[in-house]
């Protein structure tokens, strides 16, 4: 059986709610999945109940996001308690950062002579997290830009007229918050940010894995990752990282996977990370 262990949905910048997207991959055959939203656990559960009822694997996981020397690196954590307080304070945090920096970017975009605004941007988002691939929905409802890839490469992109930072943790603050999480800490894509080199010095933090598949490595990269993950005793994991049938970034769901012994070897680590955690007294 195979794994998709990197998916988004409707709760961050996906475009299928949470048991749309369980449903489809129960459709496609797929052992397993893995629910990583960006910064939101808002999909889980609804994942979960799904996947009881379409007799799938779902793992409970996030993808938080992170800068290091303006390259913005992000971190996947697998089988998080979705109850850890610790967590949860930091992704309200986080949201109400998304929110503001949504608000200024409407704000840039209607200067621009966009006739956007931020409620229909929120309505965009639904229960999710507001994001910029809502804004860039929310230009091509104007007829101004064809599409959510165009609104991203004129206007909402990094550097982009529409666009403003956001509040972002360090990637060893975002490997500390999984493992305090209970969860298991995998760099997510780094050959997107060549992020690879940060490996050594994130194991000491609790890094525990690398992301290897993922529709953003070439090959030549993939077997260069799996080679970092036999140099160091990480488990190597991997996704497609979807987003939706229409998204800007034209990834199939369990276009790539791994075998699901993956799932297995991350439930091990999670197992054996709770075990060595300091104990109540």
């Amino acid at each position: 059986m195979l794994a998709d262990l990197h998916v988004h949905t409707t709760a961050s910048d996906g475009a299928e709610s949470p048991e749309q997207v369980v449903a489809r991959a129960a459709s496609l055959g797929l052992g397993a999945m893995a629910i990583a939203d960006h910064d939101t656990l808002e999909g889980i559960r609804p994942a979960l109940e799904e996947g009881l009822r379409r007799r799938i694997d779902v793992l409970p996981a996030i993808e938080l996001g992170s800068e290091y020397r303006g390259r913005e690196v992000h971190m996947l954590g697998y089988l998080i308690d979705v109850n850890c307080e610790v967590l949860l304070e930091r992704l309200v945090t986080l949201r109400s950062a998304r929110l503001e920096r949504a608000g200024k970017m409407v704000d840039r975009l209607c200067g621009l002579g966009f006739p956007i605004s931020y409620g229909r941007v929120k309505e965009i988002a639904g229960y999710g997290s507001v994001g910029r691939v809502h804004i860039a929905r929310a230009l091509v409802e104007t007829g101004m830009v064809k599409s959510v890839e165009e609104a991203f490469n004129l206007y909402v992109g990094e550097g982009k007229p529409g666009y403003e930072p956001r509040l972002k943790c360090t990637p060893a603050e975002a490997v500390r918050l999984i493992r305090l999480a209970g969860g298991v800490a995998v760099l997510a894509h780094p050959g997107l940010s060549e992020a690879g080199e940060l490996v050594p010095w994130l194991i000491p933090e609790g890094l525990q894995g690398v992301e290897a598949y993922h529709p953003g490595h070439r090959p030549l990269m993939i077997q260069h990752y799996l080679e970092i993950c036999r140099e160091y005793g990480l488990v190597a994991t991997g996704g497609s990282d979807y987003h939706g049938p229409d998204s800007k970034n034209h990834n199939c769901l369990g276009s790539f996977t791994v075998d699901y012994r993956v799932v297995g070897e991350i439930r091990d680590i999670a197992r054996l990370n709770r075990e060595q955690a300091p104990g109540d007294g």
